[in-house]
């Protein structure tokens, strides 16, 4: 598939402040972070321009982005419209969460609801994203139960890394921000090992001869090709990364994206380098999901491709 930039960035920084969002209400909830006007307000803000620049980017491929909210009257049979559906559902607690944390410095009562709500409904929003990807089965390297899970954790990781940002500069941090970020990296690591694992591994079971249905007649190839010039199904769908570079792409994906940010997070609770440590794992940490989101778009193969010259995928 061929990489989409606006949808790249929107995935990445839609995530990461749903997993922001996610761990002030939750956190502010439990009482583990300040209830104080500037935390909430510098918290809640920066997870809010994450996720409209995210949704607003996502616009940005298409060919009437205007037209995007209709979208939203799909909900029953499409993710896409669930996760649409669901980022309004999160924004109605957010914004009473916000105002009992920021005007009154309160997360009680009525507030204490809207955080709980707001949890709930991120993370939901973080499983349909991953969702509209993992529902394909066209796309045999999205059709995987991996891919939702990959997608909560990976927003929850880059979430808590901004948390310790956040504390950090505020002289708020104590040691188990930096541990909570480290611990979902690591798990994020797994879980992407894993998802390439799988691909990697799994027997490639779409073949032209299933597509064409004449595979009892025995092997299936195309005599002529059904374009003579490349349109817009071989544009879209039939981007292909070398395998060379993907591997490199890979290890420069776990480098940056769980491997540095996790040393550098450790660093952060040296004295005199806790900001310089945040600030660091965090531009590490946005280098590698955009490395490793651009992939995951690359390396996916449509059944269309098959009509194209591909014998298996």
């Amino acid at each position: 598939m061929h990489p989409a930039y606006s949808v790249i960035l929107f995935t990445t920084a839609s995530g990461a402040g749903l997993g922001l969002l996610t761990w002030l209400a939750l956190l502010a909830l439990l009482g583990a972070v300040p209830v104080e006007r500037w935390v909430g307000f510098t918290g809640l803000a920066g997870s809010f321009v994450l996720v409209a620049g995210g949704l607003v980017s996502s616009t940005m491929h298409l060919g009437r982005p205007e037209r995007a909210w209709r979208a939203l009257s799909q909900w029953r049979t499409s993710w896409l419209s669930r996760e649409g559906v669901m980022v309004i559902a999160t924004a109605g607690p957010a914004l009473v969460l916000a105002i009992g944390w920021v005007c009154f410095e309160r997360v009680d009562g009525a507030f204490a609801i809207a955080a709980a709500l707001v949890v709930v409904c991120a993370i939901v929003t973080l499983y349909a994203t991953g969702m509209i990807y993992a529902s394909l089965r066209t796309i045999r390297q999205w059709h995987q139960a991996l891919t939702a899970p990959i997608y909560i954790t990976l927003g929850l990781a880059s979430g808590a890394v901004l948390l310790r940002l956040l504390l950090v500069v505020l002289r708020e941090a104590s040691s188990w921000s930096a541990w909570l970020a480290m611990l979902l990296l690591g798990i994020g690591a797994a879980l992407k090992w894993g998802y390439w694992l799988r691909i990697d591994g799994e027997l490639r079971a779409y073949t032209l001869e299933a597509a064409t249905g004449l595979g009892h007649l025995g092997k299936v190839r195309v005599l002529d090709p059904p374009h003579t010039q490349p349109n817009f199904v071989m544009r879209e769908m039939g981007y292909q990364v070398a395998r060379k570079h993907a591997q490199k792409l890979r290890k420069a994906a776990l480098l940056f994206a769980f491997g540095l940010p996790i040393l550098l997070l450790l660093i952060s609770q040296a004295p005199g380098w806790a900001i310089a440590g945040a600030v660091l794992a965090t531009l590490s940490l946005a280098a590698g999901l955009i490395i490793e989101r651009w992939l995951f778009f690359a390396e996916a193969e449509h059944v269309s491709m098959l009509y194209y010259g591909e014998e298996r995928l």
